[in-house]
Protein backbone atom coordinates (compact mmCIF):
# COMPACT_ATOMS: atom_id res chain seq x y z
CA UNK A 1 0.00 0.00 0.00
CA UNK A 2 2.93 2.33 0.63
CA UNK A 3 4.02 2.46 -3.03
CA UNK A 4 0.44 3.30 -4.08
CA UNK A 5 0.38 6.23 -1.67
CA UNK A 6 3.79 7.44 -2.92
CA UNK A 7 2.59 7.26 -6.53
CA UNK A 8 -0.52 9.26 -5.64
CA UNK A 9 1.54 11.82 -3.69
CA UNK A 10 3.96 12.20 -6.60
CA UNK A 11 1.06 12.81 -8.99
CA UNK A 12 -0.41 15.46 -6.68
CA UNK A 13 2.95 17.25 -6.30
CA UNK A 14 3.64 17.23 -10.05
CA UNK A 15 0.09 18.29 -10.86
CA UNK A 16 -0.06 21.22 -8.45
CA UNK A 17 3.48 22.34 -9.35
CA UNK A 18 2.52 22.36 -13.02
CA UNK A 19 -0.72 24.24 -12.31
CA UNK A 20 1.10 26.85 -10.18
CA UNK A 21 3.87 27.43 -12.72
CA UNK A 22 1.53 27.56 -15.74
CA UNK A 23 -0.97 29.85 -14.01
CA UNK A 24 1.82 32.27 -13.18
CA UNK A 25 3.01 32.12 -16.78
CA UNK A 26 -0.53 32.67 -18.08
CA UNK A 27 -0.97 35.66 -15.77
CA UNK A 28 2.26 37.26 -17.06
CA UNK A 29 1.30 36.59 -20.69
CA UNK A 30 -2.12 38.15 -20.08
CA UNK A 31 -0.36 41.28 -18.84
CA UNK A 32 1.89 41.28 -21.91
CA UNK A 33 -1.08 40.89 -24.26
CA UNK A 34 -2.86 43.74 -22.48
CA UNK A 35 0.18 45.93 -23.04
CA UNK A 36 0.25 44.83 -26.69
CA UNK A 37 -3.40 45.84 -27.17
CA UNK A 38 -2.76 49.15 -25.39
CA UNK A 39 0.18 49.72 -27.75
CA UNK A 40 -2.14 48.90 -30.66
CA UNK A 41 -4.59 51.48 -29.32
CA UNK A 42 -1.78 54.01 -29.00
CA UNK A 43 -0.74 53.36 -32.59
CA UNK A 44 -4.30 54.03 -33.79
CA UNK A 45 -4.41 57.23 -31.74
CA UNK A 46 -1.10 58.30 -33.29
CA UNK A 47 -2.45 57.59 -36.79
CA UNK A 48 -5.38 59.88 -36.05
CA UNK A 49 -3.00 62.61 -34.89
CA UNK A 50 -0.83 62.10 -37.99
CA UNK A 51 -3.86 62.47 -40.23
CA UNK A 52 -4.32 65.85 -38.69
CA UNK A 53 -0.64 66.84 -39.08
CA UNK A 54 0.23 64.76 -42.20
CA UNK A 55 3.23 63.14 -40.43
CA UNK A 56 5.08 59.80 -40.88
CA UNK A 57 2.70 56.73 -40.77
CA UNK A 58 5.45 54.10 -40.76
CA UNK A 59 5.83 53.24 -37.06
CA UNK A 60 2.12 53.14 -36.00
CA UNK A 61 1.26 51.08 -39.10
CA UNK A 62 4.07 48.66 -38.26
CA UNK A 63 2.74 48.30 -34.67
CA UNK A 64 -0.75 47.47 -36.00
CA UNK A 65 0.49 45.03 -38.64
CA UNK A 66 2.80 43.20 -36.21
CA UNK A 67 -0.10 42.06 -34.01
CA UNK A 68 -0.47 38.56 -35.46
CA UNK A 69 -1.66 36.71 -32.34
CA UNK A 70 -4.15 38.71 -30.27
CA UNK A 71 -7.72 38.87 -31.66
CA UNK A 72 -8.90 42.53 -31.52
CA UNK A 73 -11.88 44.50 -32.84
CA UNK A 74 -12.01 48.31 -33.03
CA UNK A 75 -15.53 49.77 -33.12
CA UNK A 76 -16.90 53.30 -33.08
CA UNK A 77 -19.63 54.74 -30.86
CA UNK A 78 -22.31 53.15 -33.07
CA UNK A 79 -20.67 49.73 -32.67
CA UNK A 80 -19.59 49.66 -36.28
CA UNK A 81 -16.34 47.85 -36.97
CA UNK A 82 -13.55 50.28 -37.81
CA UNK A 83 -10.72 47.72 -37.86
CA UNK A 84 -9.92 44.22 -36.70
CA UNK A 85 -7.01 41.80 -36.42
CA UNK A 86 -6.85 37.99 -36.08
CA UNK A 87 -10.65 37.63 -36.17
CA UNK A 88 -12.72 35.47 -38.49
CA UNK A 89 -14.41 37.90 -40.89
CA UNK A 90 -17.59 35.82 -40.83
CA UNK A 91 -18.14 36.86 -37.20
CA UNK A 92 -18.10 40.53 -38.22
CA UNK A 93 -20.51 40.47 -41.18
CA UNK A 94 -23.62 39.56 -39.20
CA UNK A 95 -24.71 42.21 -36.70
CA UNK A 96 -26.00 39.69 -34.17
CA UNK A 97 -22.79 37.64 -34.36
CA UNK A 98 -20.72 40.79 -33.93
CA UNK A 99 -22.58 41.88 -30.79
CA UNK A 100 -22.28 38.38 -29.37
CA UNK A 101 -18.52 38.39 -30.07
CA UNK A 102 -18.06 41.81 -28.46
CA UNK A 103 -20.04 40.72 -25.40
CA UNK A 104 -17.86 37.62 -25.08
CA UNK A 105 -14.66 39.71 -25.36
CA UNK A 106 -15.93 42.23 -22.78
CA UNK A 107 -16.55 39.42 -20.30
CA UNK A 108 -13.00 38.16 -20.79
CA UNK A 109 -11.15 41.52 -20.74
CA UNK A 110 -12.11 45.12 -20.01
CA UNK A 111 -12.37 47.05 -23.31
CA UNK A 112 -9.91 49.88 -23.98
CA UNK A 113 -11.38 53.27 -24.96
CA UNK A 114 -9.62 55.61 -27.44
CA UNK A 115 -10.43 59.31 -27.15
CA UNK A 116 -10.45 60.75 -30.68
CA UNK A 117 -10.14 64.34 -29.41
CA UNK A 118 -13.30 65.66 -31.07
CA UNK A 119 -15.68 64.44 -28.41
CA UNK A 120 -16.07 61.04 -29.99
CA UNK A 121 -14.42 57.76 -29.05
CA UNK A 122 -13.57 54.30 -30.32
CA UNK A 123 -13.41 51.11 -28.28
CA UNK A 124 -11.02 48.17 -28.60
CA UNK A 125 -12.27 44.72 -27.64
CA UNK A 126 -9.85 41.83 -27.41
CA UNK A 127 -9.53 38.26 -26.17
CA UNK A 128 -6.74 35.86 -25.30
CA UNK A 129 -4.60 34.65 -28.16
CA UNK A 130 -4.85 31.04 -29.34
CA UNK A 131 -1.45 30.33 -27.80
CA UNK A 132 -2.50 31.70 -24.42
CA UNK A 133 -5.78 29.75 -24.51
CA UNK A 134 -3.91 26.54 -25.23
CA UNK A 135 -1.46 27.32 -22.46
CA UNK A 136 -4.30 27.75 -19.94
CA UNK A 137 -5.50 24.20 -20.59
CA UNK A 138 -2.01 22.72 -20.83
CA UNK A 139 -1.59 21.92 -17.07
CA UNK A 140 -4.93 20.10 -17.02
CA UNK A 141 -3.91 18.04 -20.05
CA UNK A 142 -0.56 17.40 -18.38
CA UNK A 143 -2.30 16.39 -15.16
CA UNK A 144 -4.55 14.02 -17.12
CA UNK A 145 -1.48 12.46 -18.77
CA UNK A 146 0.18 12.03 -15.36
CA UNK A 147 -2.95 10.39 -13.93
CA UNK A 148 -3.15 8.13 -16.98
CA UNK A 149 0.52 7.22 -16.58
CA UNK A 150 0.07 6.40 -12.90
CA UNK A 151 -3.07 4.38 -13.70
CA UNK A 152 -1.15 2.34 -16.30
CA UNK A 153 1.75 1.94 -13.85
CA UNK A 154 -0.70 0.78 -11.17
CA UNK A 155 -2.22 -1.76 -13.56
CA UNK A 156 1.25 -2.97 -14.52
CA UNK A 157 2.30 -3.34 -10.88
CA UNK A 158 -0.98 -5.08 -10.03
CA UNK A 159 -0.64 -7.44 -12.99
CA UNK A 160 2.93 -8.24 -11.96
CA UNK A 161 1.83 -8.93 -8.39
CA UNK A 162 -1.08 -11.08 -9.57
CA UNK A 163 1.28 -12.99 -11.83
CA UNK A 164 3.62 -13.53 -8.90
CA UNK A 165 0.72 -14.66 -6.70
CA UNK A 166 -0.44 -17.01 -9.47
CA UNK A 167 3.01 -18.56 -9.56
CA UNK A 168 2.92 -18.99 -5.77
CA UNK A 169 -0.56 -20.57 -6.00
CA UNK A 170 0.57 -22.85 -8.79
CA UNK A 171 3.69 -23.93 -6.95
CA UNK A 172 1.83 -24.43 -3.68
CA UNK A 173 -0.95 -26.52 -5.20
CA UNK A 174 1.37 -28.70 -7.27
CA UNK A 175 3.64 -29.32 -4.29
CA UNK A 176 0.64 -30.07 -2.03
CA UNK A 177 -0.79 -32.52 -4.60
CA UNK A 178 2.64 -34.14 -4.90
CA UNK A 179 3.09 -34.41 -1.14
CA UNK A 180 -0.40 -35.86 -0.65
CA UNK A 181 0.00 -38.31 -3.50
CA UNK A 182 2.73 -40.40 -1.86
CA UNK A 183 1.03 -41.19 1.49
CA UNK A 184 -2.32 -41.69 -0.28
CA UNK A 185 -0.82 -44.36 -2.55
CA UNK A 186 0.74 -46.00 0.50
CA UNK A 187 -2.59 -45.99 2.36
CA UNK A 188 -4.30 -47.63 -0.64
CA UNK A 189 -1.74 -50.44 -0.48
CA UNK A 190 -2.28 -50.83 3.28
CA UNK A 191 -6.03 -50.88 2.70
CA UNK A 192 -5.73 -53.82 0.28
CA UNK A 193 -3.54 -55.60 2.82
CA UNK A 194 -6.16 -55.08 5.57
CA UNK A 195 -8.86 -56.49 3.29
CA UNK A 196 -6.74 -59.61 2.74
CA UNK A 197 -6.29 -60.00 6.52
CA UNK A 198 -10.08 -60.23 7.06
CA UNK A 199 -10.15 -57.16 9.35
CA UNK A 200 -13.60 -55.97 10.55
CA UNK A 201 -15.40 -54.97 7.28
CA UNK A 202 -17.09 -51.92 8.82
CA UNK A 203 -13.69 -50.60 9.96
CA UNK A 204 -12.18 -51.21 6.52
CA UNK A 205 -15.10 -49.42 4.83
CA UNK A 206 -14.64 -46.29 6.99
CA UNK A 207 -10.91 -46.34 6.32
CA UNK A 208 -11.62 -46.69 2.61
CA UNK A 209 -13.89 -43.64 2.70
CA UNK A 210 -11.14 -41.54 4.27
CA UNK A 211 -8.57 -42.74 1.74
CA UNK A 212 -10.93 -41.86 -1.11
CA UNK A 213 -11.39 -38.49 0.52
CA UNK A 214 -7.63 -37.98 0.47
CA UNK A 215 -7.61 -38.94 -3.22
CA UNK A 216 -10.30 -36.34 -3.91
CA UNK A 217 -8.38 -33.64 -2.03
CA UNK A 218 -5.23 -34.50 -3.99
CA UNK A 219 -7.19 -34.28 -7.24
CA UNK A 220 -8.61 -30.89 -6.21
CA UNK A 221 -5.15 -29.45 -5.58
CA UNK A 222 -3.84 -30.85 -8.85
CA UNK A 223 -6.61 -29.01 -10.76
CA UNK A 224 -5.90 -25.61 -9.22
CA UNK A 225 -2.71 -25.24 -11.25
CA UNK A 226 -4.51 -25.51 -14.60
CA UNK A 227 -7.96 -24.67 -15.95
CA UNK A 228 -10.21 -27.67 -15.13
CA UNK A 229 -12.76 -29.26 -17.43
CA UNK A 230 -16.37 -28.17 -16.87
CA UNK A 231 -19.13 -30.71 -17.46
CA UNK A 232 -22.91 -30.41 -17.63
CA UNK A 233 -23.88 -31.53 -14.12
CA UNK A 234 -26.99 -31.62 -11.96
CA UNK A 235 -25.99 -28.96 -9.43
CA UNK A 236 -28.66 -30.14 -6.96
CA UNK A 237 -26.95 -33.51 -6.57
CA UNK A 238 -23.56 -31.84 -6.05
CA UNK A 239 -24.99 -29.57 -3.35
CA UNK A 240 -26.73 -32.52 -1.69
CA UNK A 241 -23.49 -34.59 -1.62
CA UNK A 242 -21.39 -31.70 -0.29
CA UNK A 243 -23.85 -30.91 2.51
CA UNK A 244 -24.31 -34.61 3.33
CA UNK A 245 -20.54 -34.88 3.78
CA UNK A 246 -20.54 -31.80 6.05
CA UNK A 247 -23.43 -33.14 8.17
CA UNK A 248 -21.49 -36.29 9.05
CA UNK A 249 -18.43 -34.33 10.14
CA UNK A 250 -20.06 -31.46 12.02
CA UNK A 251 -21.47 -31.18 15.51
CA UNK A 252 -25.10 -32.20 16.05
CA UNK A 253 -25.69 -28.65 17.26
CA UNK A 254 -25.38 -27.52 13.64
CA UNK A 255 -28.31 -28.17 11.30
CA UNK A 256 -28.07 -27.98 7.50
CA UNK A 257 -31.12 -27.20 5.38
CA UNK A 258 -31.41 -27.49 1.60
CA UNK A 259 -34.14 -25.02 0.62
CA UNK A 260 -34.87 -26.45 -2.82
CA UNK A 261 -36.59 -29.51 -4.27
CA UNK A 262 -34.55 -32.48 -5.49
CA UNK A 263 -37.28 -33.62 -7.90
CA UNK A 264 -36.24 -31.78 -11.06
CA UNK A 265 -32.64 -31.60 -12.24
CA UNK A 266 -30.87 -28.27 -12.75
CA UNK A 267 -28.00 -28.68 -15.21
CA UNK A 268 -25.06 -26.28 -14.95
CA UNK A 269 -21.51 -26.51 -16.44
CA UNK A 270 -19.25 -27.03 -13.40
CA UNK A 271 -16.28 -29.02 -12.22
CA UNK A 272 -17.86 -31.23 -9.59
CA UNK A 273 -14.79 -31.75 -7.37
CA UNK A 274 -13.87 -28.06 -7.22
CA UNK A 275 -17.45 -26.84 -6.80
CA UNK A 276 -17.95 -29.25 -3.89
CA UNK A 277 -14.81 -27.79 -2.36
CA UNK A 278 -16.30 -24.28 -2.56
CA UNK A 279 -19.53 -25.39 -0.85
CA UNK A 280 -17.54 -27.16 1.87
CA UNK A 281 -15.42 -24.03 2.44
CA UNK A 282 -18.49 -21.79 2.67
CA UNK A 283 -20.21 -24.28 4.99
CA UNK A 284 -17.17 -24.49 7.27
CA UNK A 285 -17.01 -20.70 7.30
CA UNK A 286 -20.69 -20.59 8.30
CA UNK A 287 -20.15 -23.13 11.11
CA UNK A 288 -17.21 -21.12 12.46
CA UNK A 289 -19.27 -17.89 12.31
CA UNK A 290 -21.94 -19.50 14.54
CA UNK A 291 -19.38 -20.80 17.08
CA UNK A 292 -20.42 -24.40 16.35
CA UNK A 293 -24.13 -23.98 17.05
CA UNK A 294 -26.91 -22.85 14.71
CA UNK A 295 -28.43 -23.36 11.27
CA UNK A 296 -26.90 -23.25 7.77
CA UNK A 297 -29.30 -22.84 4.86
CA UNK A 298 -28.54 -23.47 1.18
CA UNK A 299 -30.81 -21.70 -1.32
CA UNK A 300 -30.85 -22.41 -5.05
CA UNK A 301 -32.48 -20.00 -7.53
CA UNK A 302 -32.88 -20.76 -11.22
CA UNK A 303 -32.72 -17.55 -13.24
CA UNK A 304 -32.94 -17.17 -17.02
CA UNK A 305 -29.21 -17.11 -17.72
CA UNK A 306 -27.74 -17.71 -14.27
CA UNK A 307 -28.07 -19.93 -11.23
CA UNK A 308 -27.78 -18.39 -7.74
CA UNK A 309 -26.51 -20.46 -4.81
CA UNK A 310 -26.86 -18.74 -1.43
CA UNK A 311 -25.17 -20.05 1.72
CA UNK A 312 -26.76 -18.43 4.77
CA UNK A 313 -25.70 -18.59 8.40
CA UNK A 314 -26.96 -16.91 11.58
CA UNK A 315 -23.57 -16.08 13.05
CA UNK A 316 -21.55 -13.03 14.04
CA UNK A 317 -21.86 -11.32 10.64
CA UNK A 318 -19.36 -9.28 8.65
CA UNK A 319 -18.97 -5.47 8.74
CA UNK A 320 -19.66 -3.86 5.36
CA UNK A 321 -16.10 -2.54 5.21
CA UNK A 322 -14.82 -6.14 5.24
CA UNK A 323 -17.01 -7.50 2.41
CA UNK A 324 -14.09 -7.58 -0.05
CA UNK A 325 -11.30 -8.04 2.45
CA UNK A 326 -12.59 -11.46 3.61
CA UNK A 327 -11.62 -12.87 0.20
CA UNK A 328 -8.00 -11.72 0.42
CA UNK A 329 -5.39 -14.46 1.05
CA UNK A 330 -4.37 -14.52 4.69
CA UNK A 331 -7.51 -12.84 6.05
CA UNK A 332 -8.85 -14.84 9.00
CA UNK A 333 -10.42 -14.36 12.42
CA UNK A 334 -9.26 -17.78 13.63
CA UNK A 335 -5.96 -18.52 15.35
CA UNK A 336 -5.32 -21.79 13.54
CA UNK A 337 -6.05 -20.88 9.95
CA UNK A 338 -4.13 -19.70 6.91
CA UNK A 339 -7.07 -17.64 5.68
CA UNK A 340 -7.11 -19.28 2.23
CA UNK A 341 -10.58 -20.90 2.15
CA UNK A 342 -12.62 -17.95 0.86
CA UNK A 343 -9.79 -16.72 -1.36
CA UNK A 344 -9.47 -20.16 -2.95
CA UNK A 345 -13.25 -20.44 -3.34
CA UNK A 346 -13.47 -17.08 -5.09
CA UNK A 347 -10.67 -18.12 -7.45
CA UNK A 348 -12.44 -21.39 -8.30
CA UNK A 349 -15.79 -19.71 -9.01
CA UNK A 350 -14.60 -16.60 -10.83
CA UNK A 351 -11.55 -17.83 -12.75
CA UNK A 352 -12.52 -21.43 -13.45
CA UNK A 353 -16.33 -21.20 -13.67
CA UNK A 354 -16.69 -17.64 -15.07
CA UNK A 355 -19.05 -16.85 -12.19
CA UNK A 356 -19.04 -14.60 -9.14
CA UNK A 357 -18.70 -15.12 -5.39
CA UNK A 358 -19.45 -12.28 -3.01
CA UNK A 359 -21.07 -11.30 0.28
CA UNK A 360 -24.68 -10.69 -0.72
CA UNK A 361 -25.87 -9.64 2.73
CA UNK A 362 -24.51 -9.47 6.24
CA UNK A 363 -25.48 -7.83 9.50
CA UNK A 364 -23.34 -8.01 12.65
CA UNK A 365 -24.94 -10.36 15.16
CA UNK A 366 -27.57 -11.64 12.70
CA UNK A 367 -25.70 -13.59 10.06
CA UNK A 368 -24.28 -13.59 6.54
CA UNK A 369 -25.31 -14.71 3.06
CA UNK A 370 -22.57 -15.66 0.58
CA UNK A 371 -23.84 -15.75 -3.00
CA UNK A 372 -22.46 -17.79 -5.91
CA UNK A 373 -23.55 -16.74 -9.42
CA UNK A 374 -22.98 -19.35 -12.14
CA UNK A 375 -23.76 -19.00 -15.86
CA UNK A 376 -26.08 -21.73 -17.15
CA UNK A 377 -24.15 -21.93 -20.41
CA UNK A 378 -20.34 -22.01 -20.81
CA UNK A 379 -18.82 -18.74 -22.04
Amino acid sequence: MRWKFLLFLLAVIIGFSSLYYTNNLVRRLKEEERKKVELWAGAIRQLIDLDQTEGDYGFPLEVIENNTTVPVILVNEDTVVVASRNIDEKKLKNREDLLHQLEKMAREHEPIEIDLGDGSRNVIYYEDSTLLTKLKYFPYVQLLVIILFIFVAYLAFSAARRSEQDQVWLGLTKETAHQLGTPTSSLLAWLELLKAKNIEPALVRELEKDVKRLEKITERFSKIGSRPMLRETNIKSVLYNAIDYMKKRTSEKISFELDFSMEEELIVPINEELFEWVIENLSKNAVDAMKGEGKVQIFLTDNTQYVYVDVKDYGVGIPKSKYKEVFKPGYTTKHRSWGLGLSLSKRIIEEYHDGRLFVNYSEPGKGTVFRIVLPKKPR
